[in-house]
């Protein structure tokens, strides 16, 4: 069984203090992501400059590290997310020698040269999200691209929320698990599930549903959705029980897709399916309730060409709600 504390990092930039924190957290991640020595050391700097940052600037944001071994592959993200004053312009930022506060000026700069990928949005008088993706070596050629964001409910030191994927050729499919109320008793019924999902030979959201509440038998019991997305018939095979929230964004419209009443585990008497079509440059949004969902990607200029864990980052800090676990993955083909 897996546990969602070894695959995420959540730490709230409050205090000068939480720079090394963040640098400490990253290495962590990477380390246990097997990445080679020089690799570990761009992920400390990244956690560091990027904390660093949100310290000076920010004050009251957040860092969140990724283990991408959720995805099939090693690597780390490193999810920078505040509430301040915003960057006008990202591009003049990570020019050598820009500084609004009398350094450097090389931080920006450096995240980007030393990250696989580096991505960010912001708004002035909004606040900024920015990724850095640490990897020894390039994804697969084809792959999807996927991004996250979340983090357990303030006071608990575990979240209830988790989700995980497979890749099975064209078919990608993606779990978003929600165990009910809080704290280790909600982990361990949401890491319950992932099992279930991972171990299944099931690509058929239903018949996972079906074995993931089998295995929810005994545990407190999880809302659960589960999608199937096969990239050549462009379509999504999508299955819920409980308050897990799915859709397909366009360039058109968000088409929210439908889970039925119950709690896996415990209250469900059957597991329906529906399809969706998934056009070329639609991303597959999938959340707990611990996010809202009367977000609007239109709102926000551009976001939706961004780097899926960008996107998960602006919906999770916008949309989330205080008093839960929150839980938001954004997967798309391409960036």
């Amino acid at each position: 069984m897996e546990e969602l504390a070894r695959l995420t990092g959540f730490l709230p930039i409050d205090d000068a203090s939480r720079v090394a924190a963040a640098r400490r957290l990253a290495m962590t991640a990477a380390r246990e992501e097997g990445l080679d020595p020089a690799s570990i050391a761009s992920a400390e700097l990244v956690a560091t400059e990027m904390a660093t940052n949100l310290w000076k600037h920010a004050k009251n944001g957040e860092i969140q590290v990724a283990r991408l071994s959720t995805q099939g592959w090693s690597g780390i993200d490193v999810l920078s997310i505040d509430r301040g004053p915003g960057i006008a312009s990202i591009e003049e930022c990570l020019k050598d020698g820009y500084s609004r506060t009398g350094t450097s000026g090389t931080g920006l700069g450096a995240i980007s040269r030393i990250s696989r990928t580096f991505d960010a949005y912001s708004e002035p008088g909004k606040g900024t999200v920015m990724l850095a993706r640490i990897t020894a070596s390039p994804p697969c050629e084809g792959a999807m691209v996927i991004g996250s964001a979340g983090r357990p409910v303030s006071g608990e030191d575990v979240s209830g929320d988790s989700w995980a994927m497979r890749q099975e050729g064209e078919i990608s499919v993606f779990i978003v698990a929600d165990g009910l109320g809080h704290g280790i008793q909600a982990s361990e019924a949401s890491a319950e599930a992932i099992s279930a999902f991972r171990t299944s030979p099931d690509t058929n959201p239903s018949q996972l549903l079906g074995r993931v509440h089998r295995a929810l038998r005994g545990t407190r019991g999880a809302a659960v959705a589960i999608a199937s997305l096969d990239r050549k018939k462009r379509i999504v095979h999508y299955a819920g029980i409980g308050n897990i929230a799915g859709c397909v964004a366009t360039p058109i419209k968000t088409q929210f897709m439908i889970s039925h009443n119950g709690t896996a585990g415990h209250e469900a008497t059957h597991f329906q399916e529906f399809v969706y079509p998934f056009p070329e440059t639609s991303a597959l949004i999938m959340h707990s309730d611990g996010l809202s969902t009367s977000w609007n990607l239109t709102a926000y200029p551009g976001l939706r060409l961004r780097h899926p864990s960008v996107i998960a980052g602006i919906l999770y800090r916008d949309a989330g709600r205080s008093r839960d676990d929150a839980c938001v993955i954004v997967a798309k083909e391409s960036v």
